[in-house]
This record gives structure tokens, C-alpha cells and sequence, in this order.
């Protein structure tokens, strides 16, 4: 049993859980397979195609493992069945982890703002997960860089239309489905701001781009993104027909069938 027995997994669970070990964008983190890593590193990049032909608004997000197996398991007993001790246990210490892994490039002055929900699917699951991980992070990093100066501002930016769930939509219609869905209410705050974003998982990218997208539009001096896990993808390249204009589509990884392991607490 775990030292934080008041959560429901067991320690051979959370043991199992990593930083990635494969070859990653340097930008969005996506992994990128032998050969897309070789094509890279012979333009002297270590970028994925995606945003080398499309770079997002922020300037690079991390993330500390990958969506699946036993973080996948821990982080839906945190966002659906709400067992938030987990929060405030292993799943905020790896997002701090995470988050100290921009102190090379970072500001130590940042300002640090949760993926917003629209406000009727926040009041339908009683809370918002990014911004209980985000206070998390925020109270574990005081105590261990204390030098940094991180300042919650999650109602600086809201979800401002109900987009469709993004589940089953394709990286280009997660796009469009995002876009007009954010605002910022206080464009002078963000006046020459290093933000960081802080979300649960990153899927494609889409919303990270787009709320770094309106974050940068209304000042914001740079915008990084931290998240728990990084939905990794494989990616290849097709043309439309008639069009010649490449389309970049993703499959995700299927499931594994390792199960979460679960321990009475005591």
C-alpha cells in the first residue's frame, strides 16, 4: 500500500508510471517514430512535421508520461469518479515534475491558467479537474522552487461557446470545433505575460493551440503548456484529392489491457 493509502491504487500502479523515453517534438511533445525522428534530424530539427509546417501559438508543452496503461486508469478515478486525493497526491507531484522541466526556458515569473469548461459542463461534474491539478502543482512547487513565482489566474480565460465533445473528431475538426471557444476577460493582464497553461491531457493539440492562440492575441508575451499525460498518436500524411494540400490526420493508440490495480484504504 501506498504512503497516500487515503487513494485507491495500489504502489505497483503508480511505480509503473514514467517519464516517455522516445524521441520527442521539441515543440507539442509528440512522439515521433524512427523515421520521422531521422527525416528531423536531417533538417537539423528536432520538430515533428506538424509544427514544423504549422507551429502553435505556444511556445512548448510538456508533458509527464504518456495516455495510457495505469496513469490513463488513475486520472479517469480522478476526472469521473472523483476521487480528487489523488490531486493532491501523485498526480500533483508529477504534474509539478512536469512543470520543472521548463525552469531552463521559463520565466520564474509566471502566470498560470487551467483549460476553462464551459460553465454548464463545470456545473455538471461539480468541478473543473485542470484547475484542482493546476492549485496542486502550484502549492507542491512553492515548497520545492521556491524562487519561482507562480500566480493562479484561471478566470482570466473562459469557454465561451459548448463545443461538440472532441472524442471523435479529427485533429482538423477539432480545430475548427474549438475556434471562437475561448476569450479573455481581461486582455490588459495579459499584457507581456509568460502564461502557463495547465490541462489534464493533451490529445492533438487543438485546444492547447487555440487557447494559446487568443491568449497570445490579447498580449500574452509567451504561453507554455504543462499537462499529466500526452495521448500520443501515429501520424501520416495525405493528399486531398484535387487540392495538392497535405491533410494530417491521427490514430490513437488502442487501449492496452493492463488494468488498473485498486487497494482498500485503510
Amino acid at each position: 500500500m501506498t504512503a497516500w493509502s487515503s487513494t485507491p491504487v495500489c504502489s505497483t500502479c503508480v511505480e509503473r508510471v514514467g517519464p516517455q523515453h522516445d524521441a520527442l517534438c521539441n515543440i507539442c511533445g509528440e512522439a515521433m517514430g524512427i523515421e520521422s525522428a531521422r527525416f528531423a534530424a536531417a533538417l537539423g530539427s528536432e520538430t515533428c512535421t506538424m509544427c514544423r509546417l504549422a507551429p502553435p501559438a505556444f511556445t512548448r508543452a510538456v508533458a509527464y508520461s504518456a495516455y495510457e496503461d495505469e496513469l490513463r486508469g488513475m486520472i479517469h478515478l480522478f476526472k469521473y469518479s472523483g476521487v480528487h486525493a489523488l490531486a493532491n497526491a501523485q498526480l500533483g507531484d508529477w504534474l509539478a515534475e512536469t512543470i520543472l522541466q521548463l525552469a531552463p526556458v521559463a520565466s520564474t515569473d509566471l502566470t498560470v491558467i487551467a483549460v476553462p469548461l464551459f460553465a454548464s459542463r463545470e456545473r455538471r461534474r461539480g468541478f473543473n479537474q485542470s484547475v484542482i491539478l493546476a492549485d496542486a502543482a502550484i502549492a507542491k512547487l512553492t515548497q520545492r522552487a521556491p524562487a519561482w513565482k507562480l500566480t493562479a489566474a484561471h478566470a482570466a480565460l473562459s469557454r465561451v461557446k459548448d463545443t461538440d465533445a472532441q472524442f471523435a473528431l479529427n485533429p482538423g475538426q477539432r480545430r475548427r470545433n474549438l475556434r471562437g471557444a475561448f476569450r479573455v476577460a481581461d486582455p490588459a493582464a495579459m499584457a507581456d505575460r509568460e502564461v502557463l497553461l495547465i490541462d489534464d491531457i493533451m490529445t492533438t493539440g487543438a485546444t492547447a493551440r487555440e487557447c494559446a492562440r487568443v491568449l497570445i492575441r490579447a498580449g500574452a508575451a509567451k504561453v507554455w503548456v504543462a499537462t499529466l499525460a500526452r495521448a500520443q498518436a501515429e501520424k501520416f500524411s495525405a493528399t486531398q484529392p484535387n487540392s495538392g494540400v497535405a491533410m494530417w490526420d491521427a490514430v490513437l493508440q488502442p487501449d492496452s489491457n493492463r488494468q488498473i490495480g485498486f487497494v482498500q484504504s485503510s
